[in-house]
Parts: C-alpha cells; structure tokens; sequence
C-alpha cells in the first residue's frame, strides 16, 4: 500500500511476536494491576497512549501491555475515564497544522510550507470524516483552523 501524499510504497518495518502471551520472567516481575497503576500514573501526568507505551517497553522491559494486562493501554485509559477526547493521530495531525498555520504568519513567502499546509489538512479532514462515522468524534465536530490552536493548547 502506497503513501497518501507521499510517492513511496514503505513496507520496510520490524514484525511483532508470534508468541502472544507474556514472557514468563515478566510474568513473574509484574502483575496485570501493577501494569494498569502505573498506566494510569503516567496519564495522570499528561502522557498520551503512545507515550504511555514508549516509556513502559524502555524503563519497565514491557513489550505489549495487551500480553500481561490482556487490554490495550487506551481501553485501560477509557475504563478509568482517562482517555483523551480527540484521538491521538488526529491530535498528531492538528498540532502540526497549528504549527505550520504559526511559521506561516512570520514567512508568508514560504511556498511550501503552504502546499504541505493543505495536504495535512485534507488528511485531518478525512481522518476526522472516519471518526466521525465510527462515533469516536461527535457528528458536529468539524475542523477549522481558526479554532484549531484551541483544540491543542
């Protein structure tokens, strides 16, 4: 499968495990609830899900929190009521436009930065049409850029 604003056809990346359960010396290190504490410490401190997964698998050894939690760290997030309102690709995508929309208003000439503008911002407006069918988002969520530094800050 091809990029969507991009000409390259990338497939090059590392495979998961075959073995779907945990590590029995992880087992032994770490309980389910261990797990889901410390996830919802770091939320509490402002991590986003991705984060939360970065910072487990580097400083705790935990490679899938699914194998030794057996749920993801945004269902363990929403069950305590701490899952964020926007998704976080879609979060990913509006933060760049805002700073973009920002280097903008100081180089007006910057031709590029003006086509890449409109191409992440057609990518959040069709990630934001299927979040919307799939009732992640409210349907009278609609993007616009003026408000969009709101939605980030």
């Amino acid at each position: 499968m091809g990029r969507m604003h991009a000409p390259g056809k990338g497939i090059s990346r590392s495979s998961r495990p075959y073995v779907r359960t945990a590590p029995s010396w992880l087992k032994n290190l770490y309980t389910a609830d261990d797990v889901k504490e410390h996830i919802v410490k770091l939320a509490r401190k402002g991590h986003t899900p991705s984060k939360i997964g970065v910072i487990l698998r580097d400083s705790r050894g935990i490679a899938q929190v699914k194998s030794i939690t057996g749920t993801k760290v945004l269902r363990i997030l929403r069950s305590v009521g701490l899952a964020p309102e926007i998704p976080e690709d879609l979060y990913c995508l509006i933060k760049k436009a805002v700073s973009m929309r920002k280097h903008l208003s100081t180089n007006k000439n910057d031709k590029d930065c003006k086509f890449r503008l409109i191409l992440v911002e057609s990518r959040i407006h069709r990630l934001a049409r299927y979040y919307r069918e799939k009732a992640v988002l409210p349907p009278t969520f609609k993007y616009e850029s003026a408000t969009a530094s709101t939605l980030v800050a």
